[in-house]
């Protein structure tokens, strides 16, 4: 996720006006607009389904550094991750692989981006007998089996997680997500978009539901991972409650944000503890710490510790849907940029979508980790909403693309849905079809299902000309 250049992270806070300007410089013209992808994908051991180890996961990231595109990031000696010019491969606490891309200009530069990457990391993951799935929860290993990434980030944040909810850990170690980044024209059109973006969360759960097994286990829910997060920690998740103001502002999320409690800091390299008792930043903002004073540095750091369904860092970061399938991965991306980047499809979307409360959006989410496109929505489904959400980005971009003079429309990046709505059944309910037989039948279903495997289905030439990524065989 980017950060404003032009502010000294290095700073001392001296006023409240600093924090409201560390947002409001995300704001850039309409002409500068771009869409930004993080996409997580889990890595199991092509044999057995497993979570990769540890060492294996680093040797995959020491064969994708081998290529040139990408400069190491280590921490304690450990290879954790990975630079590029424009993008960063990162690993989550259980070993998850994510890729945060560039922001672009269209969609057709995402899928190239990520066209490149995953073209390397597939043919990477077949040499070490890995495989990389778009899934939104561990399908077979158990929490206490999956090894902790080395980052000290994490020796902090996981027995910070068993203070603040059940599953935090399990977000943790066995959850992967897919979040898209927004921009925004100034502090208003911010605004309506993280309301729209908020109201859109029980939309973007029942579309995307795509996390049905937990521990070998069907769990209950189409999407686990919304219910995991909701059990993780009441402080930085869920909704945001400020929204419901008409008059909302950059000082209403910088509030909120200020009685969040802290995880850390950083000093020389080094992670300064700060769960031991409950530390919100106003606090550090107020008396410091241990003769620290709050910087922006700590403030940006702060920020990327929240989890609401939709944040500010400051671009504007979508947060609902389960890590996909390679023919979906752009699909979520797609429809937001539709709905959000053109004023007729926005004004549309929101009035189908305007919650009477957020005890609406809450509770159409819950009902959509159980119920899919079936969640009752309003006079009819989400289904219903899915439909004509569809119709409307879609058109949404065709408008982008007339109005930029483009040569081809992104709206094909949508064509993954057409078949998922009209058939009302959701990838969750899918896999859950075909999630019988051996272990090995179910892993093979599994790879089936969600499997970046055939490298020959993505474009040698990273353009996305025609299409984006087919499911593997």
């Amino acid at each position: 996720m980017l950060t404003p250049n032009r502010l000294k992270h290095d700073s001392v806070i001296t006023s409240m006006d600093q924090l409201v300007n560390f947002l409001a410089a995300g704001a850039r013209p309409e002409s500068e607009w771009g869409i930004g992808a993080e996409m997580e994908k889990l890595v199991l051991d092509a044999n057995t389904g497993e979570a990769a180890e540890f060492p294996r996961i680093e040797a995959l990231l020491t064969a994708l550094e081998k290529t040139g595109d990408w400069q190491e990031l280590r921490e304690g000696g450990r290879l954790i991750g990975l630079q590029g010019q424009d993008s960063s491969i990162t690993l989550e606490p259980g070993g998850q692989l994510e890729l945060s891309g560039q922001l672009c200009a269209d969609l057709f530069c995402n899928c190239s981006d990520f066209s490149r990457y995953i073209v390397n990391a597939v043919a990477a993951c077949q040499k070490l007998d890995l495989v990389l799935v778009g899934l939104g929860t561990q399908p077979f290993s158990r929490l206490e089996d999956i090894e902790w990434t080395p980052k000290s980030r994490y020796d902090i944040m996981g027995p910070y997680m068993l203070k603040t909810g059940d599953m935090g850990q399990r977000m943790m170690k066995q959850s992967a997500g897919l979040q898209v980044n927004l921009d925004f024209r100034d502090e208003a059109d911010c605004m309506r978009k993280l309301r729209l973006a908020q109201a859109l969360a029980p939309l973007l759960y029942g579309l995307f539901a795509n996390s049905p097994i937990l521990d070998g286990q069907p769990s209950g829910f189409l999407t686990t991972r919304g219910e995991i997060w909701s059990r993780t920690d009441p402080d930085r998740t869920g909704l945001l409650a400020f929204l419901d103001k008409p008059d909302a502002g950059f000082a209403d999320y910088v509030e909120y944000a200020l009685d969040v409690p802290m995880y850390f800091i950083v000093r020389d390299e080094r992670y300064l503890d700060l769960t031991q008792k409950p530390f919100r930043f106003r606090q550090f903002l107020d008396s410091g710490h241990a003769g620290h004073r709050a910087t922006l540095s700590d403030w940006n750091l702060h920020l990327s510790t929240l989890f609401p369904e939709v944040r500010l860092r400051p671009q504007i970061e979508v947060r609902c849907a389960d890590s996909l399938p390679p023919h979906l991965v752009l699909t979520v991306a797609a429809l937001l940029k539709g709905l959000m980047y053109d004023d007729e499809a926005f004004q549309s979307a929101w009035q189908l979508c305007k919650p009477y409360s957020r005890t609406e959006i809450d509770q159409a989410c819950r009902q959509a980790w159980r119920l899919g496109l079936k969640t009752p929505w309003k006079a009819g489904t989400l289904q219903d909403l899915a439909r004509t959400c569809l119709e409307l980005a879609r058109n949404g971009l065709d408008r982008q693309q007339h109005q930029r003079g483009q040569k081809n429309s992104e709206s094909r990046f949508l064509d993954g849905l057409d078949s998922l709505i009209e058939g009302g059944v959701t990838l969750a309910e899918q896999l859950l079809q075909n999630w019988q037989g051996s272990r090995q039948e179910k892993l093979k279903a599994l790879i089936g299902h969600c499997g970046f495997f055939d490298v020959t289905s993505i474009h040698p030439d990273g353009t996305c000309a025609n299409q984006q990524f087919k499911p593997a065989n």
